[in-house]
């Protein structure tokens, strides 16, 4: 649980896409706290996790977080993954994020043709009785 004194912030995350600034629904965005203040329960430290989708204005609203260390994700279909890891140290912050459509897939041995289709198994005659 949160103490009253702890400073908090609350995050906002605008997700829209770089080709034309249109935002982005339905993007799924991911919070986790990272940071330093976490409360210690038993020895082990509080894990403080949230998944959200943005809104029809590419908007998802995260409620008020102590401030330290948080990593944002951001996943769309058809679209590169987004991923920060930012200190939190006002009481409010603004996360604006431009997806990137996919790139292009490289590999280590270029440019491959398929080759020729491999022939068929012999075919054996089942056996005589």
């Amino acid at each position: 649980m949160l103490a009253a004194d702890d400073p908090q912030t609350v995050i906002t995350v605008h997700v829209t896409k770089q080709l034309n600034d249109k935002p982005l629904e339905n993007a799924y965005v991911i919070l986790d706290f990272l940071g330093d203040r976490q409360k210690l329960k038993f020895g082990k430290r509080e894990k403080l996790h949230w998944e959200m989708r943005t809104n029809l204005e590419g908007i998802a609203h995260f409620p008020a977080i102590r401030r330290g260390k948080v990593r944002v994700q951001v996943i769309a279909t058809d679209y590169q993954t987004f991923g920060q890891v930012l200190e939190l140290d006002e009481p409010e912050k603004n996360i604006d994020v431009k997806l990137l459509p996919p790139q292009k897939q490289y590999s280590v041995h270029g440019d491959m043709v398929p080759g020729p289709a491999k022939p068929d198994a012999p075919k054996q005659d089942p056996p005589q009785q």
